[in-house]
């Protein structure tokens, strides 16, 4: 059993305007910065064994900030990115919901198998996202894991390390630069 604490990236311009990101490369703006900083300064001192983080700008620089804090290298993995929007990344939300309106109400019928034009599975995704943890967890790590990723990435583990249905993955999504603890258990 591995404790990790899920980290969502500090927020972004994107998050403010209501910009799909997906796997889009987007920084984090001043606020993000800041606010990575600052939970950066509630993990000082936390025994971590490890830190882990998607490989996308916003996240890696989340994990940067916390690193050099907590002063542990990054294992960076592009199985912890964000959901892929595929067509519809970088637009707002607004737009998507006018040119895809069909696929928008497909997602809300079913949340978990439905995807954007060109994008991923909600399924897909936690395949992928669990993947990863449990290869973390298989390291027998003796203290807590930092895991650094995305809002629908990390809702999706959440889901499951809780037993939360994955059609409530949505209502899962956790604010900028938030951490949520669980314990995971591999399969053996």
């Amino acid at each position: 059993m591995t404790e990790i604490w899920l980290v969502r990236h500090g927020q972004t311009d994107w998050n403010l305007e209501g910009r799909l990101q997906g796997q889009l490369d987007v920084p984090l703006n001043e606020t993000g910065l800041k606010q990575a900083q600052s939970l950066a300064e509630t993990l000082r001192g936390k025994p971590f064994s490890a830190i882990y983080s998607s490989d996308l700008m916003r996240a890696r620089q989340t994990a940067e900030i916390i690193a050099r804090v907590v002063n542990l290298p990054i294992t960076f993995d592009k199985r912890l990115r964000e959901i892929s929007q595929g067509q519809v990344e970088g637009m707002l939300f607004s737009d998507v919901i006018q040119k895809f309106e069909g696929a928008l109400a497909d997602r809300t019928r079913n949340p978990v198998e439905s995807r954007l034009p060109g994008g991923e599975s909600v399924a897909e995704l936690a395949e992928r996202f669990r993947d990863c943890v449990d290869e973390i967890s298989r390291q027998k790590y003796t203290r807590p894991v930092l895991l650094i990723a995305h809002g629908l990435a990390i809702a999706t583990i959440l889901c499951q390390a809780r037993g939360y249905p994955m059609e409530t993955v949505y209502s899962h999504i956790q604010e900028n630069a938030t951490a949520e603890v669980i314990e995971w258990n591999p399969p053996a």
